[in-house]
């Protein structure tokens, strides 16, 4: 039996609007799906997920149609599956484990894990109850109190899984609205805002606090949040200062980063000016240096916010892009523009301030570097232009030092991230952490994976000290 296929929105809805683009799997299409699975006995799927889903199980229950023990089952490892149906790679973790992948023909975990979350929102909607989450049972003796910063994956896991063990676990964030990377982020072609809000709400209904604009550091600084009462502390605040690529041209107008374009974008409802506040200047040729996630996300929303021409300028080919490769066709399919093997040498001006263009080289590929991909060499006399009134660069972010910079005795690794063990525990005690701020810009379900581990060894931490 072959593999259900995904229906997407068409093209010309895809070009003029922010609507999702995946339609997911009706209910026929899901129970379809699920009758492929043929219930392995070792269960591959599940050692390739980093929350530690049952995917066995919980396929197993939807062919029952127990959509709400399906649910059940995928929430006793994960608190975000609406999320993680739509925006991990599966393709790289369960899927590329499942016997089927053998002939190219894997079953489509993510889009099943994509429609028991729907049914779950649908449900909960329309019987008016909550379906989502509910606060467990019973009280920690001690109320020990638990200070998660940050709201972004690696913190809702944290507090959501710390909440679950009766720890009085109260969720900071900076920002006006919850969901960190999942809000400002990736656009709401790919996760839409509701999903998100959904998934903050279910774990709100689990007893955790969330207090938003509050700045850890600056609000109250961490020695405040001890005399307080707090007991142990994870930090999730991402890594979210831009990276630029260090070459003339870079302060002109009509260059963004990555950060500020997405933020704007998605956190501010710039593409529903001017109901909302916040302006996004895009001009009719917008070039985006990079080929990750972020770049196709930056690209992808030009192109709906009006740019007639939309350029991915990339150091490698197409190979090593580290993208997702649903989102490489996505873009392919919408008309974005492709410059492979090609490095930005200089921004230009068209003698008032403003971007014109790029100066770019072509590359070969030399030898792997260290992150196991092939070196990117320049061609001698390769030099040409691409006219662009928009750049964006998309490279990676690093560390934000604004809450790190007020932890005194903290200790980073030689790249800046904040230095931890196997168990995500910081060289000060109390304090753990995880998601990019230890790892560097990586996926939504690692940082997932890395709060988990956490949530654990603070436990075992607070218990000991109790």
């Amino acid at each position: 039996m072959s593999e259900a296929k995904i229906t997407k929105i068409s093209l010309d809805k895809r070009k003029t609007t922010f609507q999702e683009v995946s339609c997911g799997f009706s209910k026929d299409e899901a129970l379809k799906e699920a009758a492929r699975c043929i219930q392995c006995k070792n269960a591959p799927c599940a050692k390739g997920c980093p929350a530690g889903i049952d995917v066995k199980e919980f396929i197993r229950l939807i062919k029952e149609e127990d959509y709400s023990g399906s649910i059940k089952k995928i929430k006793e490892a994960n608190s975000l599956p609406g999320v993680c149906g739509r925006v991990c790679p599966q393709e790289e973790q369960c899927q590329v484990s499942c016997v089927f992948n053998k002939k190219g023909n894997p079953i489509q975990i993510g889009y099943l894990e994509r429609f028991v979350a729907d049914w779950e929102f649908r449900e909960s909607a329309e019987s008016k109850s909550h379906l989502l989450n509910t606060k467990p049972e019973g009280k920690n003796k001690k109320a020990i109190k638990v200070a998660v910063i940050g709201a972004g994956p690696a913190g809702l896991t944290c507090a959501a899984d710390l909440i679950k063990e009766k720890f009085e676990v109260y969720l900071f964030e900076g920002l006006h609205k919850p969901g960190g990377v999942l809000v400002y982020g990736i656009p709401e072609f790919r996760l839409p805002k509701d999903v998100v809000d959904k998934e903050v709400e279910s774990i709100k209904n689990l007893g955790v606090v969330v207090a938003t604009d509050f700045l850890i550091g600056k609000t109250k600084t961490m020695e405040d949040l001890r005399r307080e009462g707090f007991k142990a502390f994870f930090i999730a605040v991402g890594a979210g200062l831009p990276r630029f690529l260090g070459i003339p041209g870079e302060n002109l107008n009509g260059v963004y980063s990555a950060n500020e374009f997405l933020t704007r974008v998605n956190l501010m409802k710039a593409y529903r000016f001017p109901e909302y506040d916040t302006p996004v200047t895009v001009g009719s040729k917008v070039g985006v240096f990079g080929a990750g996630n972020v770049s196709f996300d930056c690209a992808r929303c030009a192109l709906r916010l009006g740019a007639k021409e939309v350029h991915i300028i990339y150091r490698r080919s197409e190979k090593e892009m580290p993208a997702r490769i649903e989102e490489i066709e996505n873009a392919h399919e919408e008309g974005v523009q492709f410059h492979l093997l090609t490095s930005p040498k200089e921004i230009t001006s068209d003698g008032q301030g403003n971007v014109n263009g790029v100066v770019c080289v072509k590359n070969r590929l030399g030898e792997p570097d260290a992150s196991g991909r092939r070196s990117p060499v320049p061609v001698e006399d390769s030099e040409f232009s691409i006219e662009l009134d928009t750049a964006i660069v998309a490279i990676g972010t690093s560390v934000n030092p604004l809450l790190i910079s007020t932890i005194k005795d903290l200790q980073f690794t030689k790249r800046g991230y904040i230095k931890v063990n196997e168990d995500y525990q910081t060289s000060i005690p109390d304090i753990f952490a995880g998601g990019d701020i230890v790892s560097g810009s990586a996926t939504v379900i690692s940082a997932i994976q890395q709060a988990k581990i956490a949530a654990r060894a603070i436990k075992e931490y607070l218990l000991i000290k109790a």
